[in-house]
């Protein structure tokens, strides 16, 4: 048998994907985490649940 040359791509897709998804978690932990969009999320769920 020959040599298979793409052996553990896929190992290494899922450890780009997986840090990937963690830059991606941190990143959206310090967007929901300044004060600025804390107020703005807190204002639309208080319209949202005000509304009827």
């Amino acid at each position: 048998m020959a040599p298979d040359s793409e052996a553990g791509m896929a190992t290494a897709e899922y450890a780009i994907a997986t840090l990937a998804a963690v830059g991606f978690a941190a990143l959206l932990v310090a967007v929901l985490s300044s004060g600025e969009v804390k107020g703005l999320l807190m204002s639309l769920i208080t319209s949202a649940l005000n509304f009827g």
